[in-house]
């Protein structure tokens, strides 16, 4: 697996042109997740830094 950020090309500026965004890729380079936009792309390598530092003990809630 691997993460991949880029910049979104389309929308407005409002709407999250040039902003930054994540997606996971599985080994097959299927897309597995992904997140929201963000303007800066240190927030963006942030989220990234969180998802990477879950372990076994994070839960999993069934809502």
């Amino acid at each position: 697996m691997y993460f991949e950020i880029y910049r979104q090309t389309r929308g407005t500026l409002v709407t999250g042109k040039g902003q930054w965004r994540w997606r996971l890729r599985a080994a097959n380079h299927e897309t597995i997740a992904s997140g929201e936009s963000y303007v800066n792309k240190a927030d963006c390598l942030h989220a990234i830094g969180l998802i990477k530092s879950t372990d076994t003990e994070t839960l999993v809630k069934e809502i």
